[in-house]
């Protein structure tokens, strides 16, 4: 199988615990666990891609793995061990045996993702031998930045922005809203700001790499794992996506839940 899509699960988060099984309602007001909508984006994306692609969760509790079960999801069990959705990945392939040529890492806490992001690295992944890792990127609106500045001016930790270089790669990734602007969001007419979606495709050789790095100071301040590669010297690609008619944002904190519960109404998604 060339490529899987691994969504990481865990259960005790410090900031939402219990995440993946918080309910949202969607279109009809139908309830469905964090989860499971996140499965069916995994699947919505396998389906896109014209299907031989593997789509497992991976968790280190019974809880994640009972309802990854009742939603007909493939688990994989890991330890406790790992500090993050990219070492649960790497841990997930080695010890389920899987030998794919592109990992991707389906974060747990975006339901809204659209199949075409997962495509899009996928493609970018197959049409590009030399990345290592890559990861879509979201030119945001004025709704969305002006979520972002508000998050951040409640003291909320909310969505990671990124700046990129002309090689299109990412240069910095942070829970501030970057680059700078003065707390309006737009600059002369355009939002400059790109949204960092928390999805990734690696090599299995970039996986492992990760695994023999210990965190440094700037993962450790901003609490983001893929600035260990940058850490490191490893180039991040990023893919730039478009979402047009559609809404994106990461279910991170309680507060996000209405907002995601709206979103999921609008698009019709139940």
């Amino acid at each position: 199988m060339d490529t899987v899509i691994i969504i990481p699960a865990r259960y005790a988060s410090t900031r939402y615990p219990a995440k993946p099984l918080a309910m949202l309602k969607g279109a009809g007001g139908i309830s469905r666990s964090l989860l499971e909508r996140s499965v069916i984006a995994g699947r919505r994306a396998v389906e896109e891609a014209g299907g031989g692609i593997g789509l497992y969760v991976a968790t280190d509790d019974d809880r994640i793995a009972a309802e990854a079960c009742r939603i007909g999801a493939d688990v994989i069990m890991t330890s406790e061990n790992a500090r993050n959705g990219t070492e649960r990945v790497a841990e997930a392939v080695k010890n389920a045996g899987l030998n794919p040529g592109i990992v991707v890492n389906l974060q747990g806490d975006a339901p809204l993702t659209p199949p075409h992001f997962v495509t899009a690295l996928i493609a970018h992944m197959r049409a590009t031998p030399g990345a290592g890792i890559a990861t879509p990127i979201l030119r945001c609106d004025e709704e969305a930045v002006r979520n972002f500045i508000a998050d951040r001016a409640a003291g909320r930790v909310g969505a990671t922005t990124v700046v990129k270089n002309t090689l299109g790669q990412a240069l910095y990734f942070s829970k501030e809203v970057i680059p700078f602007t003065n707390g309006k969001g737009v600059v002369a007419g355009e939002v400059p700001v790109f949204h960092h979606v928390g999805l990734y495709a690696y090599r299995p050789a970039a996986l492992t790499a990760y695994g023999t790095w210990q965190p440094g100071p700037l993962e450790t301040l901003e609490g983001l794992e893929q600035l260990r590669f940058l850490e490191n010297g490893h180039p991040v690609d990023v893919v730039e996506v478009t979402a047009p008619g559609a809404k994106f944002w990461e279910l991170n904190n309680p507060s996000d839940v209405p907002l995601i519960e709206a979103y999921l109404a609008q698009m019709g998604w139940e």
